[in-house]
């Protein structure tokens, strides 16, 4: 039977705290083993990527790729989702479908450098589209169910 206040860790899986600058007879008194002067023997020092003098991990990577400055970002929208929002009737196919119609129906957050649809999912709505890019998946799957999906190059929005 085990007693509570028999209950004990084994040997050696504690250690009592090193008491850090507590005078000369402890070991680590006067500087607290931090060395003479200088910015790590001083509090709330901690140099982030600093390898002793060694070449850091981040400088011998290489670097890669190339970030374009102007690149447009489109929001993207698959034809499975503007064909669930028709079947909510959040989406009346039978009027064009814009990429205003797709924002006021909740389905895109916002437009950003205009709208994409891709082909992802079934689409079998007759429905106009138009937006400002689509993928050549996306265009065949609409015009397959008796759409049309036209491709318009909205004005530059700064």
């Amino acid at each position: 039977m085990v007693k509570l206040n028999e209950l004990h860790d084994n040997p050696g899986a504690t250690k009592p705290r090193k008491r850090v600058g507590r005078g000369p007879g402890s070991g680590t008194g006067k500087m607290g083993g931090r060395g003479i002067k200088g910015q790590k023997s001083r509090s709330g020092v901690a140099i982030n990527g600093y390898e002793g003098g060694q070449m850091p991990l981040y400088q011998r990577l290489p670097k890669r790729g190339f970030n374009k400055p102007n690149r447009k970002a489109f929001a993207v929208v698959n034809l499975g989702l503007i064909q669930k929002f028709i079947d909510e009737g959040k989406i009346d196919a039978k009027a064009d479908i814009t990429e205003d119609a797709l924002i006021a129906s909740g389905l895109v957050r916002r437009k950003k450098d205009g709208i994409r649809v891709l082909a992802k999912g079934d689409f079998k709505a007759k429905a106009k589209i138009s937006v400002t890019g689509a993928s050549k998946g996306a265009i065949e799957a609409v015009e397959k169910a008796g759409g049309s999906l036209t491709v318009t190059t909205a004005a530059a929005t700064e």
